[in-house]
């Protein structure tokens, strides 16, 4: 594993990004957050977007230690400058990660979460975090994924449906997944299913552990 090499904010730079879904959503994955995190420890959060969740997480969880992270320099930029308004002494620098990469640069954390990263990445993204997360997680340590999914013999909300058809018109590697492909992926890297919590807006929580 390579060092982490955190993402330092250029002086001056308005890089300070706003996901409105974030203040929609945040609140409830606290809530589910409270009641499958160890009791302390180091969460790597996975493509952390504007970097706004991991100020509200690390709000809500200072026993923790957050590390958000990103592959996209841009949004390293937003979750950096986030984070220095913010000012918690639990928030990490961010540093640059790669899902589908085999050498990523954080090597250990207690707990994994990827907020809706699955759906707007190639394939190759969930397979990589699923790789990571097995070399990364101690035994029974989670892996929370969270966004929208296919479930077989449940009727996918129109909504979803459409925004499934914008990704792929986006991007064709793009696309709600199947949540049975994305845990046969997970047990191929010894992850069990724990828990599916159903969540507002059609959205999922789905708790991974590794054996």
């Amino acid at each position: 594993m390579s060092d982490p090499k955190p993402f330092v904010l250029e002086a001056g730079a308005a890089a300070k990004r706003h996901a409105p879904a974030t203040t929609r959503n945040r609140d409830a994955l606290v809530d589910v957050l409270k009641n499958i995190l160890p009791s302390a420890g180091t969460v790597l959060e996975v493509a952390s977007g504007t970097g706004e969740h991991a100020v509200h997480f690390a709000q809500a969880f200072a026993q923790h230690q957050w590390q958000p992270s990103d592959a996209d320099p841009l949004g390293l930029a937003s979750i950096a400058a986030w984070s220095a308004e913010a000012a918690l002494p639990n928030i990490l620098a961010p540093v640059q990660l790669d899902a589908t990469s085999t050498d990523w640069p954080v090597d250990r954390a207690d707990a994994i979460l990827c907020i809706n990263m699955v759906h707007i990445a190639p394939w190759a993204a969930t397979l990589g975090l699923m790789a990571g997360a097995a070399r990364c997680l101690p035994v029974g340590g989670p892996l929370f994924l969270y966004g929208p999914f296919l479930r077989a013999g449940i009727e996918t909300a129109a909504s979803n449906l459409a925004f499934d058809t914008n990704l792929k018109a986006q991007n064709p590697a793009w696309g709600l997944r199947d949540l049975a492909d994305v845990e046969a992926a997970a047990v191929r890297q010894g992850l069990l299913l724990d828990q599916v919590v159903e969540m507002p807006a059609n959205n999922l929580s789905v708790i991974f552990r590794r054996r």
